[in-house]
């Protein structure tokens, strides 16, 4: 079978590294263009680039693939069977999307119909969600709308954003893997999913790792596991920032104004919210090192009855 895969992030890189394991043959791997990433602002490439480098693959890296004539073309004289796609951050227009025999297949990072959109993983448990998992599903024009071929849960119980994100990375490599040669034989009954029970995960953004005290505990704590290791859940203390990267949900009441911190201890920093308490156990304040409070608070101060925000 010929193959064309497509992602950009360190979520795409075990599909490729699967299917090229499998025995594949992928014509082209495409991934987005190389920028300048993290603070070094040097030009790196992508995740995907490295590791289909790595592997031997030829690979492609078009600005808009929507006006890119020559990109349509190298696809078209390849005539491939698949085209598979994990977080490759463009939409793909119709005529690539009606190219390969087989279709264009996805992984999506949530259980569908529920969190469409760009930020499944983080949404799942800033929402509460019980479980999430993978959806391998052909795409179409719309967002994460295509009719589903295979999926496959997992429970979130604590996990914080990063190790649900590799862990779910490794359950759409091996699902995607399982279901391709079903597609081909004939297999699968792709199933509609049904709009009326779909959400939306949107882009997260800088400003959406926020805390709002007014919150109850129990969602600021899902936030704070959501949005690690992006970006971070944050407050400050005093005009200067403060990352809260673990915490924990105190029993009773607390009346003290959202924010206000009502106690400190070796436990760590107890911060009253939405009429509870939030227990702020591993912190960062700018240009050091995330630590457990506890060890901040040996060459620290934090005042009692002042207000984070």
């Amino acid at each position: 079978m010929k193959l064309v895969y497509m992602g950009t992030p360190d979520f795409a890189v075990p599909a490729l590294e699967t299917l090229a394991r499998e025995g594949y043959q992928i014509g082209y791997v495409v991934t987005q263009p190389d920028a300048v990433r993290d603070r070094g602002k040097k030009i790196k490439m992508t995740p995907v680039k490295e590791k289909a480098l790595e592997l031997g693959l030829k690979v492609l890296q078009p600005e808009k693939i929507k006006k890119d004539a020559d990109f349509f073309q190298a696809l078209k004289a390849y005539e491939p069977d698949l085209i598979a796609v994990a977080a490759y951050g463009q939409i793909l227009p119709k005529e690539i999307l009606e190219l390969p025999r087989l279709g264009c297949v996805n992984i999506h990072g949530s259980l569908l119909p529920r969190h469409r959109g760009a930020a499944p993983i983080q949404r799942a448990i800033l929402e509460g969600d019980q479980e999430t998992g993978i959806t391998i599903m052909f795409m179409e024009e719309g967002l994460d709308t295509g009719a589903m071929l295979a999926k496959r849960s997992t429970p979130i119980e604590k996990k914080n954003g990063a190790e649900l994100h590799d862990e779910l990375a490794r359950m759409g490599a091996e699902l995607l893997a399982e279901t391709i040669p079903k597609l081909e034989a004939g297999q699968i009954r792709p199933r509609p999913q049904n709009d009326a029970e779909s959400t939306y995960a949107p882009m997260l953004s800088k400003k959406d790792g926020e805390i709002d005290f007014t919150w109850e505990p129990k969602r600021i704590e899902r936030l704070i596991r959501a949005f690690d290791p992006w970006p971070g859940a944050f407050t400050s203390y005093k005009g200067k920032m403060l990352k809260i990267w673990e915490a924990e949900v105190l029993a009773g009441a607390n009346t003290a104004a959202p924010g206000t911190i009502t106690g400190v201890s070796d436990a760590g920093i107890e911060i009253s919210a939405g009429g509870g308490t939030l227990l702020a156990t591993v912190i960062q304040i700018p240009g050091k090192k995330r630590v457990a409070a506890a060890d901040y608070l040996k060459g620290n101060s934090i005042e009692t009855g002042s207000v984070l925000g």
